[in-house]
């Protein structure tokens, strides 16, 4: 199955709990199943940094696979947001099949950070 990733633009607000959801359906409309799938998502200043200022991985409790509701949960705690000294950056969200060489892209975008005042 060939997807094209959707743009989708993330903000982050630095010093509070980044938490987004989506669900990956297929052309009907139906939920694909992501029972044995991983997931990583990089964030970087620019696509050539050689360092992400995040990576949030179904691994480190950064994404949450919702099997066969095909829901996708992305979470980072106030403590990561609050360490990012970014201003902007851009991402992708990688699905890894469990063939782990069938990687599919679901999304990408530019993230926005917001400064923290209250700190």
């Amino acid at each position: 199955m060939t997807t094209h990733p959707a743009k989708h633009n993330l903000y982050v607000y630095r010093g509070a709990t980044l938490s987004e959801a989506v669900t990956w359906k297929d052309e009907n409309g139906i939920p694909i199943d992501l029972t044995g799938f991983t997931a990583r998502m990089h964030m970087r200043e620019t696509m050539d940094s050689a360092t992400p200022f995040l990576t949030l991985t179904t691994e480190n409790g950064g994404i949450t696979l919702g099997g066969a509701a095909g829901t996708i949960d992305i979470l980072a705690s106030a403590t990561a947001t609050s360490a990012i000294t970014a201003t902007a950056g851009v991402y992708d969200l990688e699905l890894v099949a469990s063939d782990t060489i069938t990687v599919t892209r679901l999304l990408e975008g530019i993230v926005f950070i917001s400064p923290e005042v209250t700190r």
